[in-house]
């Protein structure tokens, strides 16, 4: 029976490679020099540091620009807070979503069942199976989910016949 995979996930190497150029650009660039800035990426969580809030703006900015031109889908970015101290050196983490929630993962479940194609889908931890008799029925729900906005990135994998 043929089937396929709905996952979220973020490619490492890709992730990698984003923050090697950001951390490339912070090295160049004149208004960081000398400030003791610094991007460490640790699994699934980019590490920022900067002396004030208005350079941990411009960092964060940089992150995100980079990770945008190398195909990171911005729902899977959890950006949060910037922390100042009482000296003004500014923390932040982003956090790198890998994987489907239960809410999101029920929500794109009722939609694929609503449809109009003979498919079932399961939820099997934090990815979606679905599965049916005919493979354009399939390549119909992979169309179906490009063109509606969910709340993760999703991406199709092990395409089976």
């Amino acid at each position: 029976m043929p089937s396929f995979d709905i996952v979220s996930k973020v490619n490492s190497m890709e992730l990698e490679n984003a923050i090697h150029q950001a951390q490339k650009e912070l090295l160049t660039r004149f208004d960081f020099k000398g400030s003791g800035a610094e991007i460490v990426l640790e699994k699934t969580e980019i590490k920022l540091r900067a002396p004030d809030a208005f350079k941990m703006t411009a960092l964060v900015e940089i992150v995100m620009l980079k990770l945008a031109k190398r195909g990171i889908s911005p729902k899977n970015i959890d950006t949060g807070e910037a922390e100042l101290s009482p000296l003004g050196h500014a923390r932040q983490s982003i956090k790198i979503k890998q994987g489907i929630d239960s809410a999101a993962a029920k929500e794109i479940s009722t939609f694929v069942r609503g449809l109009a194609v003979k498919v079932t889908a399961s939820i099997q931890g934090d990815e979606l199976r679905v599965a049916g008799k005919n493979r354009d029925d399939l390549q119909a729900v992979i169309a179906a989910c490009r063109s509606h906005d969910f709340p993760v990135a999703l991406n199709f994998v092990n395409f089976r016949d």
